[in-house]
């Protein structure tokens, strides 16, 4: 199961891309890079709203977090207003560095270089300060009423997505420094950032700040070291991805849902089902990957989330629910969630990847703005369409490309 033709540095032609569902897919492709490139690449996100010039934690705990949570709901835009601007984020670059990559593997003859060394040398660049290896926080701080984070605090979800990023790239280009950086990524998950071992194997905690155990963002950390394992053979890197991969594997429930996280003084597990679903599918079929693992087990457990995944979290039309039980609204991250991971299955059922292009044709139907960009939500009675870089433009923009990539690889 390879999902790029070579890691090596000479570039391999793509076939052609054929087919009414992919020249739909690759239309709606090309114009939404162009906005993304019109913008470029700066834009708002969901949870912006303390880049606020004043700072709402003069006014107490509460305001900062209900604020939040206000913006991210309301439909009109008051950051222009409010003083806050477009910027960069680092985890949409991370997203758009794996998009312009598989672009290029798409058409070799595009020049994508120049884009491509922007977004990398950004990256580069934009590290967070004061950790033992490479790592990317938002470009936001956080308040919510366990915690507060400043700005570019680090998170092992944000530097999953970089990584993965990095990962493309170097896939791509054979770049060493692309490599270098992937790999001082693994010190910040190894050193830095607290884990959990139980007899079941090892769960990587969020972020540097606290111990704590959330699925998919630990998969997301194994998923890096598994990756770089696959290039240097590094056994330490293998031991604790599979270890990692164990522990996911271990808490997923008769059904084939995983929960979002277990608290280790308690033992219970907080139950959203979500596209958080899609990142443990998708980071549990690039670890057995890239670890070259066969234990059937894991394998069973892809078959039996991504069918869970598909009849419960989906309509026939591609339709995405928001959080079990609940439909509305229609949120862009779920639509493009469900296009990476059914893509990447479909190595392991095709009907997977028939079902990556219904939900992109029936998001591309439904949410996308002639402008090129796609709307952040749509409920059963209005559509929020505001831009957001990071959660819905540099989200869609790596979905459609993963789509054509497997479509092509294929063939």
């Amino acid at each position: 199961m390879i999902l790029h033709p070579t890691t090596e540095t000479t570039a391999v032609a793509a076939p052609a891309i054929s087919g009414p569902a992919s020249s739909a897919v690759s239309s709606a492709l090309a114009r939404l890079r162009k906005y993304i490139e019109r913008e470029q690449f700066k834009g708002y996100d969901p949870y912006d709203m303390l880049n606020c010039p004043i700072d709402l934690r003069r006014f107490g705990k509460w305001l900062p977090i209900l604020a939040t949570q206000f913006q991210k709901r309301c439909p009109l835009n008051f950051r222009p207003w409010l003083g806050i601007k477009k910027e960069y984020n680092p985890k949409a670059l991370g997203l758009l560095l794996t998009a312009y990559s598989n672009l290029a593997w798409l058409d070799p003859q595009a020049n994508f270089e120049n884009r491509l060394a922007f977004l990398f040398d950004w990256l580069q660049a934009n590290m967070s300060k004061g950790f033992s290896g490479a790592c990317w926080g938002y470009n936001f701080a956080w308040a919510s009423p366990q915690k507060y984070l400043p700005r570019f605090a680090p998170s092992v979800v944000v530097t999953g997505i970089v990584g993965k990023g990095l990962f493309d790239y170097f896939a791509l280009s054979g770049n060493p420094s692309a490599f270098e950086l992937l790999r001082n990524s693994c010190q910040f998950i190894l050193r830095d950032l607290p884990r959990t071992r139980t007899r079941e194997g090892i769960i990587f905690s969020y972020t540097p700040f606290a111990k704590d155990g959330c699925f998919n963002a630990s998969l997301l950390g194994a998923e890096i070291l598994a990756k770089v394992y696959s290039v240097t053979g590094e056994t330490k890197l293998k031991e604790l991805a599979r270890a990692a991969l164990d522990f996911v594997v271990a808490h997923q429930k008769e059904d084939g849902r995983w929960n979002y996280s277990i608290d280790f003084q308690t033992g219970r597990e907080r139950a959203q089902i979500d596209f958080h679903q899609g990142y443990v599918l998708e980071s549990i079929y690039e670890i057995i990957r890239h670890l070259n693992l066969s234990d059937r087990r894991y394998l069973e457990s892809i078959r039996k989330g991504a069918e869970f995944y598909r009849r419960q979290q989906f309509f026939a039309t591609g339709q995405a629910k928001w959080r079990l039980p609940r439909v509305w609204p229609v949120d862009i991250h779920n639509q493009a969630q469900g296009v990476i991971t059914f893509s990447k299955l479909g190595e392991i059922d095709p009907r997977y990847r028939t079902f990556a292009k219904t939900i992109a044709l029936w998001t591309i139907e439904h949410m996308q703005d002639a402008a090129g960009f796609f709307y952040y939500r749509r409920s059963r009675f209005f559509t929020n369409k505001i831009s957001y870089l990071r959660w819905s433009q540099a989200w869609m923009m790596a979905a459609l490309s993963v789509l054509l990539l497997q479509d092509t690889s294929r063939s």
